[in-house]
């Protein structure tokens, strides 16, 4: 089954596929089997994507979510302060992660290779085990390009190499956590043509925190660009979606977003309310591929999603009982 992951051609098939990968998870994780007891829900009860239960995402936090015997390849882990437990994900087939990523990126962009990628991305960097640095650093590598690479602190070298590329006519893809992208454009204002410039979300504690619509106003101004992308991943996940605009993600066809009540974390919602965002992503086929998030969202008609904020842990009902 796993082979059949990322060549799903339709929704039967992506319904069949997740079926048969739930099937595969209750009888090999035990958490999650344990989880789906708890509810009293067995594979012979489920007929439809609605009726799988979906793992409250903290419980990265205590277990070790595995579907697989395999040795251990990766441990990604989340970013936190010192005090707060942080999610780690255990990665038994690292290759899964790096399919998923480079046919997810490719059809969204197109080939790595016509881009130049820099990397904005020091909180991240100043940490080991960040899944988004594995993406990036990959991507890097892919471009077989010397211009590509990571930026620090070194923003006046970035910003040179920025005008020079954009100027040249050479693609170029910067992707960048929100705090360092705003401390790029508050010392350079740039008119760019040829550049991508994707934010990966998130303040983390170096700036005040804004709604999208206004980061996204000042981003533009800054860089001189119609849109600024986003990328939508964590750690708990081995598949990203990205949004080319106005906040509104695309999955890849190995990827399903649904929401929940908010008042009842068991029932899925119909498109269009506003709700906890559940995720199935079918590259966890060796952890769980069926996440209940803390991130309110929507999900709309043709698929696409857009993320409105989080749940505060106070607000998590439903999921109590969910505690084993």
């Amino acid at each position: 089954m796993k082979e059949h992951i990322f060549n799903i051609k339709s929704e039967k098939e992506f319904t069949e596929v997740t079926l048969s990968i739930f099937k595969h998870q209750f009888q090999n994780n035990k958490v999650y089997r344990s989880f789906c007891d708890l509810l009293y829900i067995h594979p012979s009860d489920v007929k439809t994507i609605d009726e799988i239960p979906f793992l409250p995402i903290q419980f990265f936090k205590s277990r070790q979510v595995l579907s697989s015997l395999e040795p251990v390849e990766e441990v990604f882990t989340s970013s936190g302060t010192t005090r707060s437990i942080t999610s780690k994900h255990f990665v038994t087939d690292i290759q899964l992660y790096k399919e998923s990523y480079l046919q997810g990126f490719a059809h969204f962009y197109g080939s790595i290779e016509d881009y130049v990628v820099l990397a904005l991305l020091p909180n991240y960097l100043e940490r080991k085990g960040s899944s988004l640095i594995f993406m990036v650093n990959d991507l890097i590598a892919k471009t077989n390009n010397q211009e590509s690479g990571f930026f620090l602190n070194n923003l006046q070298e970035l910003t040179k190499k920025l005008i020079e590329l954009d100027k040249k006519g050479q693609k170029v893809l910067l992707i960048g956590v929100s705090f360092a992208l705003l401390d790029l454009v508050e010392i350079q204002k740039f008119n760019l043509k040829n550049t991508i410039i994707m934010e990966t979300g998130g303040m983390k504690g170096r700036r005040k925190e804004l709604v999208r619509e206004e980061l996204h106003q000042i981003l533009q101004e800054g860089f001189g660009v119609a849109q600024i992308h986003s990328e939508y991943g964590m750690t708990e996940l081995l598949s990203q979606a990205y949004s080319k605009g106005n906040g509104i993600f695309e999955t890849p066809s190995w990827m399903k977003i649904l929401t929940r009540d908010t008042e009842d974390a068991l029932t899925i919602q119909k498109t269009g309310k506003t709700g906890g965002i559940n995720m199935i992503d079918l590259a966890n086929y060796n952890s769980c591929s069926f996440i209940a998030t803390q991130d309110l969202g929507k999900v709309h008609n043709n698929g696409t999603f857009e993320i409105i904020g989080r749940f505060d842990d106070s607000d998590i009902r439903g999921c109590n009982l969910m505690v084993l």
